[in-house]
């Protein structure tokens, strides 16, 4: 009896050899994370620093120690999607014109990844508020969204959105749109202490 069982085996064991062997393998392109993004909240967000805004419930405010002469250098993290919001500022002394080539040059190291740059101004003359944001397009710029807001004669502040990740747009780009939207918050509820 055990010559037969041996056979069924064998006869199995070439049948789903050549069943299985008749359908071609299909690779699958590589998936993204599926992201889930919290509804939009903000929170009063102030310092010391000649500056106060609304800034996402879902960001929390980090101090780099290596800028501790700059008390007014700091981001805002978005640890959830590994980003950052690199905030810094200056104390214009008749040197506006120095940190707009400044902005120019920062937001132009990104041409050569860059789709293109399109810019918006901001302008608010009843808030002493003027301004660019830069929205850098392309599947490999390093820095998605930078901009800046001064009152062009005492205070200068710029931001930048980095991620702690490859750039790759195309992937981030629900995240990059969710802080974009954080960021028009920042702005609109911006406002100069002094």
């Amino acid at each position: 009896m055990r010559p037969g069982i041996d056979r069924l085996l064998l006869l199995l064991a070439v049948v789903m050899t050549v069943v299985g062997c008749e359908s071609e393998f299909t690779p699958r392109p590589r998936g993204y994370m599926n992201l889930e993004l919290q509804p939009h909240s903000y929170a009063p967000f102030d310092t010391t620093c000649p500056f106060a805004f609304e800034m996402s419930a879902q960001a929390r405010a980090t101090y780099d120690p290596a800028h501790a002469q700059q008390p007014c250098w700091f981001s805002i993290e978005y640890p959830r999607h590994r980003a950052k919001v690199h905030i810094s500022y200056a104390r214009l002394n008749g040197n506006l014109a120095t940190y707009l080539e400044d902005v120019r040059t920062l937001t132009n190291k990104h041409i050569s990844k860059a789709s293109g740059i399109q810019e918006q101004v901001i302008m608010l003359p009843e808030r002493h508020m003027y301004g660019m944001r830069f929205d850098v397009g392309g599947t490999t710029a390093a820095s998605p969204i930078q901009f800046f807001i001064t009152d062009s004669a005492t205070h200068f502040m710029r931001g930048a959105l980095y991620f702690n990740a490859v750039p790759n747009n195309d992937s981030l780009a629900p995240v990059i749109q969710h802080i974009s939207e954080d960021i028009d918050h920042l702005i609109s509820t911006f406002r100069w202490k002094d």
